[in-house]
């Protein structure tokens, strides 16, 4: 167990500080239809995104918009599985997606060499609330001790890689001002 981390908790992040990772078997996720192939790590990126959903409050919602995002990815999309690495909600947990050592589906030329972390709501005016913040920052931080992703990685929003809002205007401007921010990828 890392410093400062909860793995696979079942229960809200509700101002303890701590990570807490909810992992696939408890939000019920279904089955890969297909495996992806794997990552090799360290990765060199970390690339933001948003749900473009609505947002959560309570682990059950954020479990709730969590299965609708893998039903989506895969029965609309096409894909093999959800297409994020993790999920953060606005209940300060992250959600494993496909975790750190499998591909994503998230921003084409870089699913092979980036985590893709989304943020569960739209945030176009508004931001993630606090402890989401928190929770996403802490996600890439135990990549990094995981030595799932590289030290020096650059930190990426999607509309720089796709031509999409993701993460919405008002979360874009508070991510370049997060350690990594990459004007450029």
């Amino acid at each position: 167990m890392m410093k400062g981390f909860i793995l696979l908790a079942a229960t809200n992040n509700t101002g303890s500080g701590k990570l807490r990772i909810v992992n696939r078997r408890t939000w019920l996720a279904q089955p890969p239809v297909k495996a992806s192939n794997p990552l090799h790590h360290p990765v060199p990126y970390v690339v933001i995104l948003h749900t473009a959903t609505e947002n959560c409050s309570t682990q059950a919602d954020c479990i709730f918009i969590v299965r609708h995002v893998q039903t989506f990815h895969i029965e609309s999309n096409g894909w093999n599985d959800i297409g994020y690495s993790f999920l953060v909600g606005g209940d300060g947990n992250a959600y494993e997606g496909r975790g750190w050592d499998t591909e994503g589906a998230f921003a084409l030329g870089y699913n092979r060499k980036a985590i893709g972390i989304a943020f569960i709501g739209t945030f176009t005016s508004d931001l993630p609330v606090s402890k989401q913040i928190l929770a996403g920052k802490q996600v890439i931080d135990l990549g990094v001790e995981l030595k799932k992703i590289a030290p020096d990685y650059k930190l990426l929003a999607h509309r720089q890689l796709s031509p999409t809002e993701s993460p919405g205007q008002a979360f874009f401007e508070v991510l370049k001002t997060w350690p990594h921010w990459a004007e450029n990828p």
